[in-house]
């Protein structure tokens, strides 16, 4: 791991050295990918190298899982106490929390893993702090609550920036990028949109990617950076809400952007419950039965994009053979037991018999 480190900064000390125009972006771009490629190879070390990341290993649980993230004894522990059937310890000093504790939330009729994992510090992205421990949890989850208190804002920048070394992207778009390998016939790159760089470069980061044959296309405008993250199997991307915690404490400037709580007063509680719902863009589909009336009885939580199938495929594959077409109540539906196909999209609050 200290080898890889060492040659990471040696890449990156040659980078500061070398003048960025036009004709130095091929270069520069294969070794950002080597970079990009050696910290892919760093994530994969210490995934198997197991060691002392005991009590950072979660079973998924529920219909979706949030994870706190927050500097130390920002309140993470207090805030995962009063929304779920957790148990995290509550102490008003560093480093409380020393392994992963999950708590379950249930909000409408969703059931929505909570997880309090331990502060994070400066320097996280590179393992202080049990930080690799720490942010491998953090790349499982389908959303993150970047959290502070009203004494530290500035942290929500250094979180951010931890998590993006990390290469956990925050409520950013996957690159539009087509990659398509071939056995043979070399490289070939294509883009309707003019870019900065020209196809050289993109070849150079293909190859530090092991892509010698196949089909490139860029379908969007994008910096080397962004194109190097496109072949990294390193990057992940994550929703996330910015929570200040504590608010009740002290006289604040509110910024749009940022959601004030204060745990243990439970101010904002209900709202940041709301606007976790919003952000895993969940909804709630309810099952009727052939010979049931239309009711809420039965509900399943989908996602926003589900179709129908989708939700005959959770029910299991015995129930979904045979099943062409279903008939719908309510949201979505131009009129009560409508009959639609299975690649409907689901909406929140749809009634559904399969037939």
């Amino acid at each position: 791991m200290a080898d890889i480190s060492q040659q990471i900064e040696e890449i990156q000390e040659i980078l500061r050295k070398t003048p960025h125009h036009k004709a130095t972006n091929g270069f520069i771009g294969a070794m950002r990918a080597k970079i990009a490629r050696l910290k892919d190879k760093e994530v994969e070390t210490s995934g198997k190298g197991g060691g002392s990341g005991g009590g950072f290993t979660v079973k998924k649980q529920g219909d979706a899982t949030v994870v706190l993230i927050g500097p130390p004894s920002a309140g993470k522990s207090t805030l995962i106490n009063s929304i779920t059937n957790a148990e995290s310890k509550v102490a008003a000093y560093a480093f409380t929390t020393v392994s992963v504790i999950p708590g379950m939330l249930k909000y409408k009729e969703a059931y929505i893993q909570i997880l309090d994992i331990p502060g994070l510090i400066e320097g996280a992205s590179i393992g202080k702090g049990r930080g690799r421990e720490v942010m491998s949890v953090a790349r499982g989850a389908d959303l993150l609550v970047i959290m502070t208190d009203v004494e530290r804002l500035d942290f929500i920048k250094k979180l951010v920036e931890e998590l993006e070394k990390a290469g956990i992207r925050i409520n950013k778009n996957k690159p539009n990028v087509k990659i398509e390998k071939k056995i043979a016939g070399g490289l070939s790159v294509h883009s309707n949109i003019k870019q900065d760089y020209d196809n050289e470069t993109v070849t150079n980061i293909a190859n530090e990617f092991g892509i010698k044959n196949g089909e490139i296309t860029l379908k969007e405008k994008l910096s080397i950076d962004r194109l190097v993250d496109a072949f990294s199997n390193r990057i992940v991307y994550k929703p996330s809400i910015f929570v200040v915690n504590k608010a009740d404490t002290k006289q604040k400037k509110e910024y749009s952007d940022l959601l004030y709580i204060s745990a243990e007063k439970r101010i904002g509680i209900e709202k940041f419950k709301e606007t976790i719902w919003e952000y895993l863009k969940l909804v709630t589909v309810y099952l009727v039965g052939r010979d049931d009336k239309p009711n809420f009885d039965n509900p399943t939580i989908m996602k926003e994009g589900d179709t129908l199938l989708s939700v005959a495929e959770k029910i299991g594959s015995e129930f979904l053979e045979g099943k062409t077409i279903a008939k719908i109540w309510g949201n979505g539906a131009k009129f009560p037991g409508q009959e639609m196909p299975l690649k409907t999209k689901v909406q929140d609050g749809m009634q559904v018999r399969f037939l």
